[in-house]
Parts: C-alpha cells; sequence; structure tokens
C-alpha cells in the first residue's frame, strides 16, 4: 500500500457537509454523500482529502471540491467529463496531462480553469482528473497542445491509498 501524508483530519459538521454536497451535486449533476455520512475533511501533501467513511471519495483543489476517480466510480456523474481516444489511454493512466489532439468529447458545461474527469471512449470509465486549460469548445476542436493538467489519476498514490 502506497502511503499519502495525510494530517489534521477531522470530521466535518452537518452544515458543511451539506454544503459540499449541494455544490459536488451542482456540478457534477448527481447526489453524493449526505449530511448523515460520517464525512471528514484532511490535509494532504498536494490538496485537501474528503474521506467518506473509510474511502477518500472526494478532494479540494484551490478550495473547488470534486470527486477521487473512486468517487466517480461510486456516484457515477453525468457532467464534467472530458473522452479520450484509446491511444492516449496509457499516456493518462501513467500521470501525463491530456493533449488537445487525443480528446474525442467533452461535456458542453466545461469552462477554462474548470476540474473535470477524463473517460476512455471505449469503456467510459474514469481515467483521471483534472484542471482544464480550455473551455468545452477549445477542447472539441482538437487543437494541438496540452488540454488538460492531470492532478489525480488511476495508479497514483491517492489511488493506492484505497488498496
Amino acid at each position: 500500500m502506497a502511503d499519502i501524508m495525510i494530517r489534521k483530519r477531522k470530521r466535518m459538521r452537518s452544515k458543511e457537509i451539506k454544503a459540499m454536497s449541494r455544490d459536488l451535486e451542482e456540478i457534477l449533476g448527481v447526489p453524493v454523500f449526505s449530511e448523515d455520512d460520517p464525512v471528514d475533511l484532511a490535509e494532504s501533501s498536494e490538496f485537501n482529502v474528503v474521506y467518506v467513511g473509510a474511502d477518500i471519495l472526494g478532494i479540494v483543489v484551490d478550495g473547488k471540491p470534486f470527486l477521487t476517480i473512486r468517487g466517480i466510480l461510486k456516484y457515477r456523474p453525468e457532467r464534467r467529463f472530458v473522452t479520450v481516444d484509446m491511444g492516449a489511454v496509457p499516456f493518462v493512466t501513467n500521470g501525463a496531462d491530456v493533449m488537445g489532439p487525443g480528446i474525442t468529447d467533452a461535456d458542453d458545461g466545461i469552462e477554462e480553469g474548470d476540474i473535470v474527469w477524463i473517460r476512455d471512449i471505449k469503456n467510459q470509465v474514469p481515467l483521471a482528473v483534472g484542471v482544464t486549460m480550455r473551455s468545452a469548445a477549445d477542447l472539441k476542436s482538437k487543437a494541438g497542445g496540452k488540454a488538460i493538467r492531470t492532478i489525480h489519476f488511476v495508479g497514483d498514490k491517492l489511488w493506492k491509498t484505497g488498496e
């Protein structure tokens, strides 16, 4: 089991849980954890993590909450996705940033600077979470260069923490 440095883990108040859950539901289009669930917020070396029970299902990057890959697998969001072709999959799952030509589809509501989840075209399974450097229209245009900066991917320390 790979270790991710976790410190200052504390239980969130139900008012904070409700606000975060509402924000995530607004962003992703699906209900996530409720105020009845045991939700903790903890600091890690790169960003804050959100525990729901014993699992890390959320992250907070620059004050913005989002789901981890395990959270995406559990709650199955309908929005904020970017689809990549199968040629990009080995690179994305090794932590590479997503390049424009590998993108085949994107949610229309994506703006520059949004946190998104990346999935493959064939299986539609989540591969990574990243921050966009372009809007949805620019992502779909397949323009060259870096399009998404990866912050969490299958196989990284955060993923291995849940094994």
